[in-house]
């Protein structure tokens, strides 16, 4: 026997023949036919395994994406209040600086003292529409939202512990039609059953990570559009709180 370890690569034929146990006999047809089968039986576990944890990996990628869209959503509506508060204070400024305007004219003074004070009006907008998270990534946060509960089922962490005696109870629910496609013998079924429905449960979680994906990005440019508008408007109510606070000192 060859003293290099043994490879798991299927087509290693020579490696795999020199590594199969030998039966009391020698190797024989029989024990060659059973090593193969235990080690089919072993690929399509681990197979199982594998999908099981990456599908576990992506319910928990899931959840991240719809922790972070809703933190994205609430920081839009802080945006959103705070330019508000902006175009509130430009609005006061633009009246103080009539009446510093007024004080500075004696005419002026006299005007205003016997002027009705005009009513209060509402701050102006300045381009600035009210705040809606956009349709797409709402959605995808409804849609992602649903799989919370799979998603607790899959954590290792969280798992049931009687899971593992589901997997090939389901063996029994796949019509007639599907067991034709699947190998007779029950327990590698149950394997491969369990392999397609978590790769059919990965390409919907795939599906639905890339609406949060397109949600996120949207969101992000209208958030950067409105905050390109906030330091304008930032900047613009600076030099003006500057003029007035200059005007104010000349009285």
């Amino acid at each position: 026997m060859s003293a290099v370890p043994r490879s798991y690569n299927p087509f290693a034929e020579d490696e795999e023949e020199d590594a199969a146990p030998a039966g009391p006999g020698g190797a024989g047809g029989a024990d060659r036919q059973r090593y193969l089968q235990q080690e089919v039986l072993r690929r399509s576990a681990a197979t199982a395994d594998s999908t099981t944890r990456s599908l576990s990996l992506l319910y928990e990628s899931e959840r991240i994406g719809v922790a972070a869209s809703e933190e994205l959503v609430r920081q839009g509506e802080a945006l959103k209040r705070t330019e508000q508060m902006v175009d509130k204070m430009d609005q006061d400024l633009k009246t103080s600086q009539r009446h510093i305007n007024s004080i500075k004219s004696v005419w002026g003074g006299l005007v205003n003292y016997f002027k009705a004070k005009p009513p209060e009006s509402k701050p102006e907008q300045n381009g600035a529409p009210e705040y809606y998270a956009n349709s797409r990534l709402k959605e995808a946060i409804v849609s992602s939202k649903e799989q919370e509960s799979k998603y607790q089922e899959s954590h290792p962490n969280l798992r049931k512990l009687d899971n593992s005696d589901n997997d090939f109870s389901k063996a029994d629910l796949v019509s007639s039609v599907q067991k034709d496609a699947y190998p007779k013998n029950q327990q590698l079924r149950a394997y491969h059953q369990k392999i397609d429905t978590n790769l059919d449960e990965m390409s919907s979680g795939l599906s639905r990570l890339k609406s949060l994906a397109l949600g996120l990005q949207t969101e992000i440019e209208e958030q950067d559009d409105m905050l390109d508008r906030l330091t304008k408007k930032v900047e613009t109510l600076d030099v003006n709180i500057k003029n007035t606070d200059r005007k104010v000192r000349q009285l």
